[in-house]
C-alpha cells in the first residue's frame, strides 16, 4: 500500500499563512482546529484550506513544503492561484 504525503497551506484568521507536511490531513486538520497542532497555529483559528498538494514521497512533499515556507507572501498567493488552491 502506498502512503500518501501532503503539503498544505492554511489561511489564519489573522490573515497569514500557515505551511505544514503531513500523511494524515484530515487528522491534522482537526488537530490545527482543536488547538493541539503547530504552535503558530494555536489561537489563529478558524482556518481556511488555500492548498493541498499530494505526493508519492515523503521527501518531495518536505523539498515542496521548504521551498514554500521560503517564499514570500506574494510568491504564497501566486503559488496557489497557479496551482489551483481552493
Amino acid at each position: 500500500m502506498a502512503d500518501e504525503h501532503y503539503v498544505y497551506m492554511l489561511r489564519c484568521k489573522d490573515n497569514t499563512f500557515y505551511t505544514g507536511y503531513t500523511n494524515d490531513f484530515e487528522n491534522r486538520l482537526k488537530m490545527h482546529e482543536s488547538g493541539k497542532g503547530a504552535k503558530y497555529t494555536r489561537g489563529r483559528g478558524p482556518f481556511v484550506i488555500e492548498l493541498v498538494q499530494t505526493f508519492e514521497t515523503k521527501r518531495e512533499a518536505m523539498q515542496t513544503e521548504y521551498r514554500i515556507k521560503r517564499l514570500s507572501r506574494t510568491q504564497k498567493e501566486r503559488y496557489v492561484k497557479e496551482q489551483g488552491g481552493f
